[in-house]
């Protein structure tokens, strides 16, 4: 009796630490992501058709370094580490102690040592199998989680080409700029003259040197643009922005608009998107939840091991010293204060939600994508027309450099049909960079599967 009492005041107080057998390889975020590369994802080869490398490179770098794309990717390592901690707890528990003790019993004037350790097994049968649901579920959200990177990578490749094509139109739109601005120099100038030999109103002048001046300030204000452009794209590519100096680009005049543009989109796109993918996922997941809150109402069925090994004072540890228990244990709570009650309505009312998301994300895919088409294809008519006014202006020019010429105009008329040319290339400079823009919105949407 002695003995008996002795073992479970040692596997009461002893401490140990937690063996878990479990050796099975699980899933994990890098295993999955292994069957498509991420330039499988972003489908790298329609960027290669646009001929840029310097663009190519930038996308490269931010896939690289990009902080976001970063943090998606340890998203991933730990949602296939929950998945690995939820299919543990479905394994045996093994946990191992060592105790040692020193008493004095009663009727005896000498202290007694003691050594034991416990070895405890515990198990959880999955009978009902709900851990076995649980770990499906955190494999659904680890699937949803992947998806979610790859939606991840689609958007920050997207933002990464608008802000250079951006850039790339800025440099010309101030190389415009800086010509509107020297001509409108060189109007005050002829302007000033005219004034002092009383051939130009003092009012005229005024409104020669304002324009002067606000042509100076559109400079600057497209110049302090530009720099944020170049500053956003350094935090895209996960660069400094001191570094922005450094940063090379194509030529706007090397970009082509020799593109066609799809009739129409198919339906199955949308269910091909990343973030579609990965709110079906997360509704997956939802349902699982729901069946494993449902089953907290079934009991649970335990079984217990339990052996011990002791050795006191000039004994030492073997077979007769030893201290074995197994069984066994169906435990069903009767009341908790409706928790399980409750929880079930918290999973149900979040399966709702996500359903609801589900639906939402359903309904704005169809709506990004017709709205890209749509603007595509509106943006390269206007694109057309603005070819058409610049051609037409361009010829303008031309007849006034000829009438320049033969003296029938002046030059300060000439300067102001060379102004009204190059505001012309202007709207068809921002027209161009719209089409590339609704492309890549287009590209977006469809989860880069163009």
């Amino acid at each position: 009796m002695k003995k008996i009492l002795l073992v479970c005041l040692l596997a009461g107080f002893s401490f140990g630490f937690i063996i878990n057998p479990s050796f099975a390889i699980l899933e994990s975020g890098k295993k999955i992501e292994s069957k498509t590369t991420i330039f499988d994802t972003i489908n790298f080869d329609w960027w290669k058709q646009h001929n840029d490398p310097y663009l190519e490179g930038y996308i490269i770098t931010a896939l690289e370094k990009n902080y976001d794309i970063k943090t998606a990717k340890l998203k991933i390592e730990q949602a296939g580490l929950a998945v690995q901690a939820q299919k543990a707890d479905s394994m045996p528990q093994v946990s191992i102690g060592a105790s040692p003790i020193l008493g004095k019993f009663p009727d005896s004037t000498k202290s007694q040592g003691s050594f034991a350790m416990p070895v405890i097994a515990s198990w959880e049968l999955d009978l009902f199998l709900k851990n076995y649901d649980k770990t499906k579920a955190q494999k659904s959200l680890l699937k949803g989680t992947i998806y979610q990177s790859e939606a991840l990578n689609i958007a920050i490749v997207s933002q990464v080409a608008a802000a250079y094509y951006n850039i790339v139109k800025l440099d010309k739109i101030i190389e415009i700029q800086e010509k509107l601005t020297k001509d409108r120099e060189d109007i005050y100038s002829l302007k000033k003259i005219a004034n002092k030999e009383g051939l130009c109103s003092t009012n005229d002048l005024i409104l020669a040197q304002k324009a002067y001046i606000l042509s100076n300030n559109d400079l600057l204000d497209l110049k302090k643009t530009r720099q944020n452009a170049l500053n956003a794209l350094a935090v895209l590519i996960g660069d400094s922005a001191n570094n922005t100096k450094e940063y090379e680009r194509i030529s706007f005049d090397s970009l082509s608009d020799d593109f066609t543009i799809p009739a129409e989109i198919s339906s199955e796109v949308i269910i091909n998107r990343p973030d579609y993918k990965a709110i079906e996922k997360q509704l997956e997941a939802s349902g699982i939840d729901v069946r494993v809150a449902k089953k907290e109402f079934l009991p649970t069925i335990n079984i217990l091991g339990l052996m011990t090994f002791i050795a006191s004072s000039g004994s030492s540890f073997n077979w007769s010293n030893a201290f074995s228990l197994l069984g066994g244990s169906a435990n069903l709570p009767l009341f908790t204060g409706f928790k399980r009650v409750a929880n079930l309505k918290l999973k149900k009312n979040k399966y709702e939600q996500v359903l609801n998301d589900y639906q939402k994300t359903n309904l704005i895919a169809i709506q990004e994508i017709n709205d890209s088409l749509f603007n595509l294809k509106t943006d390269k008519q206007k694109l057309l027309n603005n070819k058409k006014a610049f051609e037409i202006q361009k010829k303008d020019y031309g007849y006034s450099q000829t009438k320049f010429k033969l003296g029938t105009i002046s030059k300060l008329d000439l300067l102001q049909e060379k102004e009204a040319l190059l505001y012309t290339q202007q709207l068809l400079i921002n027209a161009k960079t719209d089409c590339f823009i609704d492309r890549i919105s287009l590209y977006k949407t469809t989860g880069a599967r163009l």
